[in-house]
């Protein structure tokens, strides 16, 4: 059967995004073991503490990571390190009020962008694995927005403004809107139609190239990305304000991550993994530079 020039582009973005493998190995270095050592000091003072925060924690992020696996949306590995996820944001946010409720909208709305179209995204050769995400895109998507909520993280160092409790959340709320906005634009771009344009030089691509809008994707992004700001704003202690901030700053993040994708991505620099946790970084220090002026 002969391939389309979709699927032979395709062959050769998998092609080189296997060598730069590394920088995914890298992204998980920079965000997993820093969440999981600070999960596993806040769960010994909890336990000290006797503070039943410990098992809430323990039960959603086993039920969270075992609903992710069982529904083939992440591998074992990916359900793993998002349960770790789920665990630190809960412990930063316990209680029915917490940031978990923003991060379960995250999910819905990326797993049925994800699956939604997916027999045209098979054709073009831009279809999400059967197995579904990996350990490094889990990481790429929801690291930073941990890091956000961690004191004395990586991004509180390199923050252009001193991070409090108040500035961490709406930052952590902005690269969740982030990552939402860049899954949902991309996957749902690539089936709603329209002219795929690379963002660079505006000229017309095949649906699925790096660095590739549409019209309907990125209205679909900026879509989810309210939604997901929207629900942090019924459940979470931000105003209006905050929540404009999150949502602007969760959309930027989506255009530097087309601009990433346009430049470094399309040389071979960087891959997908690294492009997307430099964009819901950016999403995070965009938010936080921003609240200071609210």
């Amino acid at each position: 059967m002969t391939e389309t020039p979709n699927q032979t582009n395709a062959q050769h973005r998998r092609a080189g995004q296997a060598k730069l493998r590394w920088q995914s190995q890298a992204v998980l270095l920079a965000f997993v073991p820093v969440t999981a050592i600070w999960v596993t000091l806040a769960a010994g003072q909890a336990w000290n503490a006797r503070d039943p925060v410990l098992w809430g924690a323990v039960v959603i992020s086993v039920i969270l990571a075992a609903l992710v696996y069982l529904t083939h949306a992440a591998t074992l590995g990916a359900a793993i390190t998002g349960g770790i996820f789920a665990a630190a944001l809960y412990l930063l946010t316990p209680g029915l009020h917490t940031a978990l409720w923003p991060l379960l909208a995250l999910l819905l709305l990326t797993f049925g962008a994800t699956r939604f179209g997916r027999r045209r995204k098979e054709a073009l050769g831009t279809a999400e694995a059967r197995q579904g995400r990996t350990a490094s895109q889990v990481a790429a998507n929801l690291g930073a927005a941990t890091l956000a909520g961690i004191p004395l993280s990586a991004v509180h160092i390199f923050s252009p403004t001193t991070f409090n409790a108040h500035a961490a959340l709406v930052a952590m709320i902005a690269a969740m809107a982030e990552a939402t906005a860049d899954t949902v634009s991309s996957e749902l771009g690539q089936v709603l139609g329209g002219e795929p344009r690379l963002l660079t030089t505006m000229h017309r691509v095949p649906a699925g190239t790096d660095g590739a809008v549409s019209l309907a994707g990125t209205l679909s992004g900026c879509a989810a990305a309210a939604v997901v700001v929207l629900v942090a704003l019924m459940v979470l202690p931000l105003n209006r304000i905050d929540a404009a901030i999150a949502v602007a700053a969760g959309i930027a993040g989506i255009f530097i991550d087309s601009l990433l994708g346009a430049i470094p991505e399309r040389h071979g620099w960087l891959n997908n993994d690294a492009v997307n946790a430099l964009s819901t970084l950016a999403a995070v220090l965009l938010a936080a530079w921003a609240i200071r002026f609210a």
